[in-house]
C-alpha cells in the first residue's frame, strides 16, 4: 500500500513547489491536486508538480469529465505520461453539480457521461483508434499520434454505488472521498473487486498524533485501501503536518 497527501488548492498555486519539495525530500509516495471551481487547474498544476520532482507519483482527483472533450483529455494525459512515465494517476469524475450547471456544461445523465468519457480516454491511452457514437461522446476515427507506453493509472471519483460500481467496470479502479468510516472502503472493494486499485481521501485534523494517524491508515488498509491519501480539512488545508504524520515528525 501506498500513502500521500493533497495539496489542497485552497492554498495559493505559487505555494505548489514548496509542497512538492517538501513532499519528495519526506520520501512521500503520492501527491494529489484538486481541480476545484474556480481555483486551479489539474492539468497544470499537475505538469509543473512533475517538473519539480523526480520521484513522487503525482494524482490528480478529480478531473470533471463536463469540462473536456474526451479526446482532448487523452491528449493531455497521454503527453505527461510519455513525458514522466510511470509517475502520474488520474481520476475523472461528474463534477460538483452546481458548477457543471454555472459554466453550462451540465448534463441530463452524469452516469452515461462518465462512462462514455471514461471508457473512451482509456482506449485512446492504450493507443486504439475510438469511432463512437454515443448519447454525450462522438469521435469519428479517433486515435493518439503519441499513446504513452505505460498508460497512467486511470481511476473514477466516486461516492454512490452505482458511481462505484461502475469504476470497476471502465476504470482501473475508484478513487473515495472524504472516507471516514472504513465500511465505506469495504464496501467500495467488494464492488470493484480484487483487481482494481482502491485509492481513498481520508480528512486529518493536525492535532492527531502520529501513532492514531498510522492506526488510522492500518484500519483502511485492512478495509480494502490500496492508496491512502491524507487530506487537510476546511479549517486547516495545510499539507505540511500531513507529511510530518506519515514520517513520523510530530511534535
Amino acid at each position: 500500500m501506498t500513502t500521500g497527501v493533497v495539496f489542497r488548492p485552497q492554498l495559493p498555486p505559487e505555494e505548489l513547489r514548496a509542497a512538492v519539495e517538501a513532499a519528495e525530500a519526506a520520501g512521500i509516495d503520492e501527491l494529489w491536486l484538486w481541480e476545484d471551481c474556480f481555483l486551479q487547474g489539474g492539468l497544470t498544476t499537475a505538469a509543473a508538480a512533475l517538473a519539480w520532482s523526480s520521484r513522487i507519483t503525482v494524482g490528480i482527483g478529480l478531473l470533471p469529465v463536463p469540462f473536456r472533450n474526451p479526446a482532448l483529455a487523452a491528449m493531455e494525459l497521454a503527453t505527461l505520461a510519455r513525458m514522466f512515465p510511470r509517475r502520474f494517476t488520474v481520476a475523472l469524475g461528474h463534477g460538483v453539480q452546481d458548477w457543471m450547471r454555472q459554466v453550462g456544461a451540465a448534463v441530463d445523465s452524469p452516469m452515461t457521461l462518465l462512462r462514455e468519457h471514461t471508457a473512451v480516454v482509456r482506449a485512446l491511452l492504450a493507443g486504439d483508434e475510438v469511432d463512437v457514437r454515443g448519447r454525450y461522446v462522438a469521435l469519428e476515427k479517433v486515435q493518439l499520434d503519441w499513446p504513452p507506453p505505460y498508460a497512467p493509472r486511470l481511476l473514477v471519483g466516486a461516492r454512490g454505488p452505482k458511481t462505484v460500481a461502475m469504476a470497476g467496470e471502465v476504470a482501473d479502479g475508484v478513487l473515495l472521498d472524504s472516507v471516514t468510516d472504513p465500511d465505506v472502503v469495504r464496501r467500495a472493494r467488494e464492488l470493484v473487486g480484487s483487481g482494481s486499485h482502491v485509492a481513498v481521501y481520508t480528512p486529518i485534523e493536525p492535532s492527531l498524533a502520529a501513532d492514531a494517524v498510522q492506526s488510522w491508515i492500518a484500519e483502511l488498509e485492512h478495509a480494502g485501501a490500496d492508496a491512502v491519501i491524507l487530506q487537510g480539512t476546511t479549517e486547516h488545508p495545510d499539507h505540511m503536518p500531513l507529511i510530518a504524520h506519515l514520517t513520523g515528525d510530530v511534535g
